[in-house]
């Protein structure tokens, strides 16, 4: 798949467009030298990539891929980590956490494509997808309390919401890893594929997900994230308030011409 843009933030991160795909966007982690562990300078990458990404009204999807081939992301950069002083480690936390929260709170859809190692911090950034694509190499955990921390890139809140608290909790507690089958089973991971075919099938599913309307997308999106937890009452009035943030826009004429018209429709996104 030809690439026809490409945006490098820092060292380690970069954004792509390729040919057939021009509302789909992936973002690369590329730290292969470190298995994309996050650093300071990474984190500060992706922070400064998502917030270009969520400022771009063309972007309907966004993929989050791994350039390293036995890695999507060992987490944080813990060679760093040991170097720091207290105070340093305090001050780098806003940092590190904008990182995981510019991924979460990316307005669009987001799909992760996970192959190899995706622990403690890099499980986390695919947790912050809505969807999670991994291949039968795929090992996953969160295992921050077997070095005296916890997760802190949203694990404790975005785990349980997929797998319940009491499963959660026991995968938390344990630090174990899991393999690509049980995770799955377990609803870790949302659709398993072949072995190598994770960026392959998260950017086809992106692709699927492209062809809706943007601003249908991102309303939904704003609905099933703000709805969650909710009781069924305020629920629905928060998926009232999104379909009202659509009813009288473009999109949605668009949508409903093209349809008794039987054609494809050409989205304004507005």
């Amino acid at each position: 798949m030809a690439v026809t843009s490409e945006q490098r933030f820092g060292e380690f991160v970069v954004v792509r467009v390729h040919e057939g795909q021009e509302h789909v966007a992936e973002l690369v982690l590329d730290r292969p030298g470190a298995m994309n562990a996050v650093s300071t300078d990474m984190a500060r990458s992706i922070a400064a990539a998502c917030d270009t990404l969520a400022a771009d009204p063309g972007v309907r999807v966004t993929v989050l891929t791994s350039s390293h081939e036995r890695a999507f992301c060992v987490g944080a950069d813990l060679k760093e980590r040991n170097s720091f002083t207290d105070a340093e480690l305090l001050r780098q936390r806003p940092t590190a956490r904008a990182a995981y929260t510019g991924v979460l709170e990316l307005p669009m859809p987001t799909v992760a494509a996970v192959h190899g190692f995706a622990l403690g911090g890099g499980f986390e950034l695919a947790l912050s997808c809505d969807v999670i694509v991994a291949d039968r190499t795929a090992v996953v955990g969160l295992p921050e309390v077997s070095v005296g921390v916890i997760p802190g890139g949203g694990g404790t809140q975005l785990l349980p919401r997929r797998v319940g608290a009491a499963r959660a909790a026991e995968l938390v507690f344990t630090a174990r890893r899991l393999e690509a089958a049980e995770a799955h089973g377990l609803g870790l991971v949302d659709e398993l594929v072949e072995t190598g075919r994770d960026r392959t099938a998260a950017l086809e599913l992106a692709g699927r997900i492209a062809a809706n309307s943007p601003v249908g997308l991102r309303a939904a999106k704003r609905a099933l994230r703000l709805g969650h937890g909710l009781d069924l009452r305020a629920g629905l009035e928060v998926e009232d308030a999104a379909w009202r943030s659509v009813a009288f826009s473009g999109d949605r004429a668009e949508g409903v011409a093209a349809f008794n018209e039987k054609r494809k429709p050409n989205w304004p996104g507005e």
